[in-house]
């Protein structure tokens, strides 16, 4: 017994001005999304470079789509792909602005890479070398300025890590760019000697004070204090040692426990 095929059963036999009034049936949305599929994909092309893989692109491409479709009003009059065209564009030029860069640049300069990538590759293919500035320039219809400004864009729109390299050879850029500041140790050491002045008796910490900070000498510390010259040197000596003790002790523990860390 032969079973008669209904229009209305097979999405795919639809009008699209039927698909539009039942896109919120499931099958008749993958149907939507299969017919104007191609047209997302030949959009995705035109984006294609050495930023993104085509498979990411058309992915992009295709979350567009799906944006349009939902948002689509046919009662408007204007065609479908003249409404999905400026969704599916802003979509992957969002994606660039937003994602692949590691340096943001002005919109329209992203949109200028885009159009780059793609002269420049159909011009190679037409002349069968690499196209002059000049050449691609007239193709973009756009003074040669602002096609070596987009060209500097694409340069500078990934970041390179501090510990890559071109080959296991060659020095990283952290081992070409950069020393071991010095600064940091001696910042490590005052913080050492603040403590440890912190700790010193007030009557040690006052002869301290009144020789390193005021500049006065020995023997006028000891007519300030109400002792003998003597009497002051030999507890500035003591004072030091104890100091230098107790620096040497703190910055070996310190340097244990980074150790420690470290394994």
């Amino acid at each position: 017994m032969n079973r008669r095929i209904h229009r209305q059963d097979h999405p795919g036999l639809l009008d699209e001005e039927d698909l539009w009034q039942r896109r919120d049936e499931p099958a008749v949305r993958r149907e939507l999304t299969e017919r104007f599929l191609p047209y997302a994909k030949s959009i995705a092309i035109r984006y294609r470079g050495e930023a993104e893989s085509l498979d990411d692109l058309i992915q992009i491409a295709s979350l567009g789509l799906v944006n349009a479709i939902d948002r689509y009003d046919p009662e408007r009059g204007l065609p479908f792909l003249a409404f999905a065209s400026p969704t599916i564009h802003g979509e992957l030029k969002r994606h660039f602005r937003d994602r692949v860069s590691a340096i943001r640049v002005p919109r329209g300069i992203y949109e200028r890479i885009g159009r780059l990538e793609s002269v420049e590759r159909d011009l190679s293919g037409e002349l069968d070398r690499s196209a002059s500035l000049t050449e691609v320039a007239a193709a973009m219809d756009c003074p040669v300025e602002q096609v070596l400004e987009a060209k500097e864009a694409v340069r500078t729109r990934h970041a390179i890590g501090l510990a890559s390299a071109e080959s296991e050879e060659e020095a990283s850029l952290e081992d070409v760019l950069g020393s071991e500041d010095p600064g940091y140790e001696r910042i490590e050491e005052k913080m050492l000697l603040t403590e440890a002045l912190e700790a010193l008796e007030q009557d040690d910490r006052e002869i301290v004070i009144l020789r390193y900070r005021e500049e006065l000498s020995q023997s006028q510390i000891a007519e300030r204090i109400g002792c003998s010259q003597m009497h002051v040197s030999r507890k500035l000596r003591k004072i030091f040692d104890s100091l230098n003790e107790e620096l040497v002790e703190e910055k070996s523990e310190k340097e244990s426990r980074q150790l420690s860390h470290s394994v």
